[in-house]
């Protein structure tokens, strides 16, 4: 049975494949799931600065095909020469289908129109609320995800991190045509991690009991991902009139290892020391890429964009139960006195 992550899986190792007797396990600390973790981090971070640099010459519907189509070639490759092969089953198919559709064609194509709005280091800040989402659609989809005081706090706290982020106290007045053209990136960066939200419990509901490792799963889902945008791209966009290097490379990396190679990574970390640990991936690859976007771009941020990323993750944070908040316990004085 593969393993997917969840807003809401208990935060302990998943049991992994045995080991036969006799059979040392590496000791090699670059072998091990918090090298993954980190070289998860920063690929994902990195990743804004690529969306980036290749939205300056490709339409959002053709960065979004670049980057499934590379993303699915290394996949489908490592799956046929592993001598694995992809789901029989229509039904798995079909839900299939709607997981590649909210978790990476929508959200790769919002992506690439935010590219061209808004800086990569805010697209990496916004996309901070992912596990916000997921526990929101985890509630509504999922019968036994029930909410608690944590969770609650931890929501108020984010909504409160994405208004800082926006900037909300600014008068309408005051807002240009620039101004609107940046709310409007950041709302496409929000739809796509809304979608985020909602494939996530999807995918937990509808094909976590499937008996298909995680690379078959994940093979599949970039195939599936990329079939309605080789479709779509031709039809609605033109071809690119000058296709840099710097580009056709940015995208060609994009795909490989920030689509395909990270969603082995992925799937490792998950297995080897659980979804929560996993998905706090999303809290460092916002600082990746708000450090990338001002060195290597040479991008501005306001005061309150960075804040507002320190809030978010404080909020995803309570969320996900990385942090607790504790309730007090009564002390034993008190105890005495109600006896």
């Amino acid at each position: 049975m593969s393993t997917v992550p969840t807003a809401s899986a208990p935060a302990v190792p998943v049991s992994r494949e045995p080991v036969p007797t006799g059979t040392v396990q590496p000791r090699n600390p670059l072998l091990g799931w918090r090298a993954k973790f980190v070289l998860l981090a920063l690929i994902w971070g990195m990743s804004f600065v690529l969306i980036k640099t290749g939205a300056e010459v490709l339409a959002p519907l053709q960065l979004a095909l670049g980057r499934m189509a590379t993303g699915a070639l290394p996949l489908l490759a490592v799956l046929f020469l592993s001598r694995g092969r992809l789901p029989s089953s229509p039904r798995l198919w079909g839900h299939m289908f709607v997981v590649a559709l909210l978790l990476n064609t929508i959200p790769f194509t919002l992506f690439g129109y935010a590219g061209q709005l808004i800086p990569s280091a805010l697209m990496g800040i916004v996309n901070a609320s992912t596990p916000l989402f997921g526990v929101v659609f985890a509630m509504l989809i999922l019968s036994d995800e029930r909410p608690d005081r944590t969770r609650v706090l931890g929501l108020g706290i984010g909504f409160l991190g994405v208004l800082t982020v926006f900037g909300v106290w600014n008068s309408l007045s005051t807002v240009n045509t620039t101004d609107g053209d940046a709310l409007l990136g950041m709302l496409m960066v929000v739809g796509a991690t809304a979608c985020y939200g909602i494939g996530t419990p999807y995918l937990r509901r509808f094909v976590a009991g499937s008996a298909h490792t995680a690379l078959e799963l994940s093979a599949l889902q970039m195939l599936l991902g990329t079939l309605p945008l080789l479709v779509l791209a031709p039809l609605l966009t033109e071809a690119p009139t000058e296709l840099t290097w710097k580009a056709a490379l940015a995208v060609t990396v994009l795909g490989v290892f920030g689509t395909g190679f990270a969603y082995i990574l992925n799937y490792a970390i998950v297995r080897a020391a659980g979804a929560t640990v996993a998905t706090t991936v999303t809290y460092v690859a916002p600082v990746i890429a708000v450090t990338a976007g001002v060195v290597l771009l040479g991008e501005t941020l306001s005061w309150n964009q960075p804040l507002g990323a320190l809030v978010i993750i404080l909020g995803a944070a309570l969320c996900q139960g990385v942090l607790r908040v504790r309730r007090p316990t009564p002390s034993r004085g008190g105890r005495r006195k109600g006896r």
